[in-house]
């Protein structure tokens, strides 16, 4: 097995810089680490005595990584993990990627105290993924643009949903529509933006950047940005909120304001959280599979851990819920 000499020499540095790489020290440049974690990567070398116990005999349990533990949508992209892994002898640990580089969550990946990760959170770098990822150890990345041998990207088709919901609200007569997003490193809120960008293109709609403004993907998020667009005093025909947690809560600034949805204005959302179809008026989404993305993530790893190989890309669908919030 590896010792921490060996990667010194293959990396032709001094065993401190070593160290100081492992422990993402600010000592040591960028450059200088990237070049020590391929030498680690490539010698399978383990952080200490404790993970490379772990590697020897399996943990039994998968990491799911997601940017926030709370929220409609994480709890049945969880349960879709969770219920395949039980079926199949495997533990489950959900941590949070709050914290960034010296989260729990990076720890994980970096000592491989677990036998694989699933991760959706926009704030684990790209670095520490691919640093992390090797045979024997798979990761799965859910709505993120990442190409590495060791890891397998599961996407839904944001881009097409984005499309439809706003192509929808055209069909329906609306000619000014809003966007509002989700946080600015988002993929799958760009991939709607875009979707969302190529129907108005395609019907030569006005695009006014007014009527795009960030939100961060939870209700709270939802009604300072409509609060903004109100106060911008005129109103476009639509709003499309690039998930429904925000177009919930923008729905309550609406209502404050004495704006009834649909008479006033339209409003669509995006995930279809069971929330959605009880609200009034019920919401107007688009549907994304959440169950099934998580489902075919831990599939995926389990196929690996046994030694089957897998495609490197997944990409699932979408589909517009029709209720009462558009005109």
């Amino acid at each position: 097995m590896a010792t921490i000499k060996d990667v010194a020499k293959l990396a032709g540095v001094a065993i401190s810089t070593v160290s100081y790489a492992l422990n993402d020290s600010e000592k040591i440049s960028k450059a200088t680490r990237k070049k020590v974690m391929e030498a680690a990567r490539e010698l399978n070398y383990q952080k200490n005595g404790f993970a490379s116990d772990l590697k020897r005999t399996k943990t039994n349990t998968i990491a799911l990584i997601l940017s926030d533990l709370a929220g409609p949508y994480y709890s049945e992209l969880t349960t879709g993990v969770q219920e395949v892994s039980m079926a199949n002898g495997y533990d489950l640990i959900a941590c949070s990627s709050q914290g960034g580089p010296q989260s729990t969550a990076v720890k994980f990946l970096r000592e491989k105290r677990v036998d694989g990760a699933i991760i959706l959170a926009h704030n684990i770098s790209d670095e520490d993924i691919v640093e992390s990822a090797r045979k024997g150890f798979p990761i799965i990345i859910l709505d993120r643009h990442l190409e590495n041998e060791h890891v397998v990207q599961v996407e839904v088709d944001n881009f097409h949903g984005g499309y439809v919901a706003t192509e929808y609200l055209i069909q329906q007569g609306m000619k000014e529509i809003a966007f509002i997003s989700g946080p600015p490193k988002s993929h799958d809120a760009d991939m709607r933006y875009n979707g969302y960008m190529m129907a108005l293109k395609e019907h030569k709609l006005p695009i006014h950047s007014k009527w795009r403004m960030h939100g961060d993907f939870t209700r709270e998020g939802g009604y300072r940005a409509t609060k903004m667009l109100i106060a911008q005093g005129s109103l476009p025909d639509a709003v499309f909120f690039a998930n429904d947690e925000m177009a919930i809560g923008g729905m309550q600034v609406f209502k404050e304001n004495k704006i009834k949805i649909p008479k006033d204005i339209s409003v669509i959302g995006y995930d279809d959280i069971q929330l959605s179809e009880f609200m009034s008026p019920p919401l107007t989404t688009i549907r994304q599979p959440k169950y099934e993305a998580g489902a075919l993530a831990m599939h995926l790893i389990l196929q690996q851990l046994s030694g089957t190989e897998v495609n490197p890309y997944y990409k699932l669908s979408t589909e517009l819920v029709v209720r009462k919030s558009v005109k």
